[in-house]
């Protein structure tokens, strides 16, 4: 199954360590501080693919997601909505407009502290593997601009016209997403005791349980008393920053080649210059490595 839907990202070589070991991190609200496929309901609608009465209630569900996070009536009832809504849309379509609104939507967005831990991994020589239950269209992208190894999302089935049909082809979503990390550490030869998983919300508990190292982001009201039971570490982010903050030779690419990198999965490396308060965080967090 995985190995139709987890997409590598092309970027530089790094030493691994033996036995091979992964970092998995969900996305929204762990790695970037917004839900990833709300974020471009105004590109969607200046595109022409939503209308205004969407964009108002994509920023209300963006509200209640950013105040209490959500459980699982709540994640199925926004893939509903979600599915229903992308109901023809242009799939290349969608791929443009992401790439054009990518870097002015999420790198704002991108915890710092994330970031430094991303880093952190890749320098520990590990694979890191960004498993988000928002499309791939978005995530795609959205892992290329963080250097992500792989990334496991959301497919949507898409008809002979190239427009998305409304039904979902692979769901990355609470227990599939701890398929998707055993999957992966089976093909790549990841030990699972000794791989990390990040996570906000109580559905990704699968995937949380399916590594040696567990930690809680940013979690919710039951993610957090799940993670005090079990002694999970729980970490605070809350530094959303720039990549040209972290690295300011960092360059956007032009719009073309935006374009191009979204339709392929081809990635480009965005390592940064760590804060040392940051890295100090990372240490931490890695020190029982």
């Amino acid at each position: 199954m995985v190995g139709a839907y987890a997409r590598v990202v092309e970027n530089q070589p790094l030493p691994h360590s033996s036995p091979r070991t992964a970092a998995f991190f969900d996305l929204d609200k762990t790695v970037i501080a917004k839900s990833s496929a709300l974020t471009f309901s105004k590109s969607f609608y200046q595109g022409g693919l939503i209308n205004r009465r969407a964009v108002l209630r994509t920023a209300y569900t963006q509200f209640i997601f950013l105040a209490g996070g959500a459980d699982h009536d709540q994640m199925e009832r926004m893939r509903e909505y979600l599915s229903a809504l992308c109901k023809g849309w242009n799939v290349r379509q969608v791929r443009e407009i992401v790439a054009e609104a990518l870097h002015d939507l999420i790198d704002p967005i991108i915890y710092d502290e994330a970031a430094s831990l991303i880093e952190a991994h890749h320098t520990a020589g590990r694979d890191v593997v960004i498993v988000s239950s928002s499309g791939a269209e978005v995530v795609e992208p959205i892992g290329e601009m963080l250097g992500a190894d792989r990334v496991v999302a959301t497919r949507m089935v898409v008809g002979e016209d190239g427009c998305f049909t409304g039904e979902i082809e692979y769901y990355a979503y609470g227990p599939t997403k701890a398929e998707a990390v055993r999957e992966l550490a089976e093909s790549e030869g990841y030990d699972l005791a000794r791989c990390y998983a990040y996570s906000d919300s109580i559905t990704d508990v699968p995937m949380l349980e399916a590594v040696g190292h567990p930690h809680a982001v940013n979690p919710d009201r039951a993610l957090r008393r799940e993670a005090v039971a079990r002694e999970w570490p729980v970490l605070v982010f809350s530094k959303p920053v720039r990549l040209k903050q972290r690295l300011p030779g960092f360059s956007v690419p032009a719009r073309p080649a935006l374009v191009a990198a979204a339709a392929v999965g081809a990635a480009a490396v965005t390592a940064g210059l760590v804060w040392y308060a940051s890295r100090r965080r990372a240490a931490a967090t890695l020190a029982s490595a």
